[in-house]
């Protein structure tokens, strides 16, 4: 027994002159922290049993005025006192005494070396595409805090119609339409997990159209929650915004706190945010592969410490949108951009003779069917080159008729003939795959290019037949015979008369 007394203190010993007779020093490892930084405010120290403080006094990190305001907002005399109290509360209470005491920060330190003590951590940085985490409040020794973060994810999708069958699918990736379609686009966001600890929250739908896509001004924004859908889009500014087309709310909360006053929509972090437009393929429309890409990236609060603490009043939805951007907050979050791409397409038609000659004085009308119905594509003149196109088409049955013949020549039959097309539809860059042009009627073929995204063929027109005339030999004879005849009778009247004088 002596002799393990001895053994003990001699470890004490040894032990006390390693840390020069100081308190222990303490970490704190973040799990799944991201690619920020954090920093570390002492709260309260204190002597540090297991995990129970005791002897508690106010820290370096809390200002003095701060700590008389804590303890007068919680009816407490002292940093004992309001420890005391702080171990009854609940989740939720405890996160807005960590706001509270984040109004009075002072004195950050690492999060290494630490003394014993109640320590709030919070992000000094986050990475791109992260959120700030909640104030972290942990009473130190060595100790693994896992961030409560999230960010919300936002997805762009068209839907593509096949104007012959009259088929329309879902939202996807990819589409492809004629110019001067109306193309319908959806913008889905989701909301972060620790959507409840934010006062207000900041959403704007960041969303670009190439230049082939005029925007129509027709946005509706909705509210889903599983199968119910609301429509909320007055509460959103819709327009542009440095450029871009804007889909923004200044505080998403507001619509909740309306909603729960008039039954309109209630918001928490499993609803979802939909915007759905459309916008009609122009005159410059790329045709081909490189297709006509839109992109969209969610901008949003990203810091539940420090958003504000918006206006949770009661009161009636609005009856119009509101006319100027609303402001951001500092340093908002944004999401990696979704990217959607819009196809068309072309037909390039090389008038020819029978010996495949370019042909002038030709003239073609080009028709789609649409419905069971052929509507009418485009008019190309007689007096137009001998090559050109069909700009500006999409997958479906379309017919070319001739309706001006060169003269001389035959009138041709109507060619129709089938555009098809594949693409990507689930990709983050969708891609052409397939483009083909197949003839019904007509003798005609198509050279497909899936780059230029187009498909050439040559229309041929023939002379006319110089018909034979049947006997045509006997009537030159009797031509002949008759023309002697008549000279025959004249000399035979000449001699007669010189014999009678």
């Amino acid at each position: 027994m002596k002799r393990l007394k001895l053994i003990l203190a001699i470890v004490v010993a040894v032990f006390t002159t390693f840390v020069g007779g100081k308190a222990l020093a303490y970490d704190i490892t973040v799990n799944n922290g991201g690619s920020g930084t954090y920093e570390s405010y002492q709260i309260f120290t204190g002597d540090l049993s297991d995990s129970t403080l005791s002897n508690v006094k106010w820290g370096n990190g809390i200002t003095a005025a701060g700590q008389t305001a804590l303890q007068n907002k919680y009816n407490a005399t002292s940093a004992a006192e309001l420890a005391e109290k702080l171990s009854e509360f609940s989740t939720s209470e405890a996160e807005a005494f960590a706001k509270e005491a984040a109004k009075y920060l002072q004195n950050p330190g690492t999060l290494t070396g630490l003394a014993a003590g109640y320590y709030l951590v919070q992000n000094k940085t986050v990475g791109e595409n992260e959120a700030y985490t909640n104030y972290i409040l942990e009473v130190v020794k060595n100790v693994t805090v896992t961030p409560k973060t999230d960010v919300p994810t936002v997805e762009k999708k068209v839907k593509d119609t096949n104007d012959t069958t009259g088929v329309t699918s879902d939202w996807q990736d990819s589409a492809d339409h004629d110019i001067n379609d109306k193309v319908p686009f959806q913008l889905t966001a989701t909301l972060p997990e620790n959507y409840d600890s934010y006062n207000s929250y900041y959403l704007n739908f960041s969303d670009e159209l190439s230049a082939g896509l005029t925007y129509n001004n027709d946005a509706k924004v909705y509210v889903v929650n599983g199968s119910d859908r609301k429509e909320v889009t007055n509460y959103f500014f819709a327009g542009k915004d440095k450029g871009k087309l804007s889909f923004a709310i200044k505080d998403l909360k507001q619509i909740a706190v309306d909603g729960a006053a008039t039954g309109a929509a209630t918001i928490d972090k499993n609803s979802k945010i939909v915007v759905e437009y459309t916008a009609t393929l122009n005159e410059n429309a790329v045709i081909g592969s490189a297709g006509n890409p839109n992109t969209v990236e969610l901008i949003y609060s990203n810091n539940p410490n420090n958003s504000g603490d918006g206006n949770q009043t009661p009161g009636t939805p609005p009856t119009t949108p509101p006319t100027t951007p609303p402001t951001p907050p500092e340093k908002p979050g944004t999401t990696p951009k979704d990217t959607v791409i819009v196809f068309t397409y072309k037909t390039v038609v090389n008038k020819v003779d029978q010996n495949n000659k370019a042909l002038e004085g030709a003239g073609f009308t080009l028709y789609k069917k649409v419905n069971g119905e052929w509507k009418q594509v485009k008019v190309i003149s007689a007096s137009e080159a001998t090559s050109f196109e069909f700009t500006g088409l999409d997958d479906g049955d379309y017919k070319l008729s001739e309706t001006t013949t060169p003269s001389g020549y035959n009138t041709i039959a109507d060619i129709t003939f089938t555009v098809e097309a594949e693409h990507e539809t689930e990709s983050d860059a969708p891609q052409l795959t397939k483009l083909n042009g197949v003839a019904a009627s007509g003798e005609i073929t198509f050279t497909p290019d899936k780059t230029a995204g187009s498909l050439t063929t040559e229309v041929q027109n023939k002379k006319g037949s110089i018909l034979p005339s049947t006997g045509s030999v006997g009537t030159t004879l009797l031509y002949l015979v008759g023309a002697a005849l008549v000279v025959a009778a004249g000399v035979l009247l000449v001699t007669k008369k010189r014999m009678e004088a």
